[in-house]
């Protein structure tokens, strides 16, 4: 185990210095207050969702637990926790008396995780989790937390980056964003409630939805861009020539290929774990390629003028939509 001293980066924000005022008046009016936070893997989504609760003034004690002693002394150098604990430390001592843990590791481990969290917690204590997807982290959590699976409350943040690890960590990345919760039906109100706040304190909007319907959606719009971004740079990083191609790379490739520099690790989860809803919207991406093939082999112009035109109304729209820009993952 590790402490901190006082911490001195705790309203730490680079997207703007009126964000730790913001966020204290937000928690201010929603309310919520969580005396200790677990957060389980104090990464970009993790540590983020505790900068902002700290600088909120939403938490007064915050327990960060980790697989690298390395990230978590850069947590507690940032003043995103106050106490570091490795996954082979004593941790667990530490969920009777939490008020609220966040588990937000990567999705191949949470079978072992909410199996060390579930006999530990109190009877009060929240789980919650910010997972990519829900229908497998549901299950998981049915079978280790039984009858306490009314204080679990999955959820889903719609922000992230390329970027990982406490350092990329902003205390601003929820401002504007939307949070997805799905709560099954033994959660209890209390519990959904108390998370609702908890995200709205960091700026997301919150809302809710089932877990099959978040798994479908966020295939279409998430898993399956990651899908293609990866695809297609490892596929051209595989040819002999890669190095002249990409040494032509401008901003319309870098654009679209940006979220491949993600954590291959994590989206590997993330695909696997929604690997039928994904498989899905990869067969309906494959038809819509094939048609615009066949467009170009007919050289057929107003056909692909359509498709253009359609494809650039919609994304403008997206753009004029309200919801702030970001990764989805």
């Amino acid at each position: 185990m590790s402490a901190a001293g006082p911490p001195q980066g705790a309203n730490y924000a680079p997207s703007g210095g009126s964000a730790a005022a913001e966020l204290a008046n937000e928690a201010a009016s929603v309310g919520v207050n969580i005396g200790t936070l677990v957060v389980v893997g104090v990464g970009l989504i993790g540590g983020s969702c505790a900068l902002a609760l700290r600088a909120a003034g939403a938490t007064s004690r915050i327990v960060g637990v980790g697989r690298g002693r390395h990230n978590l002394d850069d947590a507690l150098r940032r003043g995103i926790i106050d106490v570091a604990y490795t996954l082979d430390e004593d941790w667990a001592s530490e969920l009777a008396m939490a008020d609220v843990v966040m588990v937000a590791a990567p999705l191949s481990q949470y079978p072992a995780l909410l199996s060390m969290i579930a006999p530990a917690i109190g009877s009060q204590t929240i789980v919650t989790d910010a997972g990519s997807t829900k229908q497998d982290v549901i299950a998981t959590a049915r079978t280790t937390f039984r009858d306490a699976i009314s204080r679990f409350v999955p959820g889903h943040p719609i922000a992230g980056s390329e970027r990982s690890g406490a350092l990329a960590a902003d205390g601003t990345l929820f401002a504007g964003r939307n949070v997805i919760l799905t709560p099954v039906s033994e959660t209890a109100p209390d519990a959904s409630t108390l998370v609702t706040e908890l995200w709205q304190t960091c700026g997301a909007r919150v809302t809710t939805m089932s877990p099959a319907a978040h798994d479908r959606v966020l295939a279409a719009v998430s898993h399956l861009p990651h899908m293609l971004a990866f695809a297609l740079v490892a596929e051209l990083s595989s040819r002999q020539d890669s190095a002249d191609l990409f040494s032509y790379a401008g901003s319309g490739f870098r654009d679209v290929t940006r979220i491949a520099a993600s954590s291959p690790s994590m989206w590997r989860d993330v695909a696997l774990a929604n690997r039928a809803a994904l498989q899905d919207e990869l067969a309906r991406y494959r038809a819509a390629l094939d048609a615009a093939a066949r467009m170009l082999a007919e050289s057929d112009g107003a056909g692909l003028a359509a498709l253009f035109e359609r494809a650039a109304i919609a994304r403008r729209g997206l753009d004029s939509s309200g919801q702030a820009s970001g990764d989805v993952t």
